[in-house]
């Protein structure tokens, strides 16, 4: 394989991918999200699958990993959405938990610079509600973050996109004039089958 060929490139991709992929499952599994728990799960498989079809010259799996990418942008976009509360979503929902907990984006009480203190007042002191509970002077809001982690995969899938196309048309035109075994393929003949 070439160095700064097609195929390279977007195993490097697809190896970007899988880091962030698995960072932000971990965060993920955190926090308690379930709904994106899932979600990054099959962005990992289809991502080794894509991976995969490139190394071996498998265009269906590049294929398969195109369809996906699309359903991925709209999984980040959608995310992305719910965490600047546009269009009727809200940050605040259990939608990513699907409602199994009240545990929201591990970021709200973790991100970098992040202190948890107490609310000041005396009367709210007294109460046992974790809601009660603040998180001042953060270096940067936790639904940015979550943003971030989305814009990042956005790009990366737009990049892998624009490669996986070229790689699987690359792969189908070299699938079509030459089999594997050294002989050229004439599409009029039909394969020999060995049982």
């Amino acid at each position: 394989m070439e160095c700064c060929s097609g195929r390279c490139t977007l195993v490097f991709l697809f190896t970007l991918q899988l880091v962030t992929a698995v960072e932000r499952q971990v965060f993920d599994f955190l926090g308690f999200q379930w709904a994106p728990i899932m979600i990054n799960f099959l962005q990992i498989i289809v991502v080794i699958l894509g991976l995969f079809g490139t190394i071996q010259y498998r265009p269906r799996y590049v294929v398969l990993y195109l369809v996906w990418t699309l359903l991925w942008v709209g999984w980040n976009v959608l995310v992305s959405c719910l965490y600047l509360d546009l269009g009727g979503l809200s940050k605040d929902s259990d939608i990513l938990s699907l409602g199994m907990s009240s545990q929201q984006s591990w970021w709200r009480d973790n991100g970098p610079g992040c202190e948890g203190r107490d609310l000041p007042s005396p009367a709210w002191q007294s109460q046992e509600n974790p809601e009660l509970v603040t998180v001042l002077s953060c270096w940067l809001e936790h639904q940015y973050i979550e943003v971030l982690h989305c814009i990042i995969q956005l790009v990366l899938s737009l990049l892998g996109f624009t490669y996986a196309c070229y790689v699987a048309n690359t792969l189908s035109h070299e699938d079509d004039s030459f089999d594997f075994m050294g002989e050229i393929h004439h599409p009029s003949k039909s394969p020999d089958l060995f049982f």
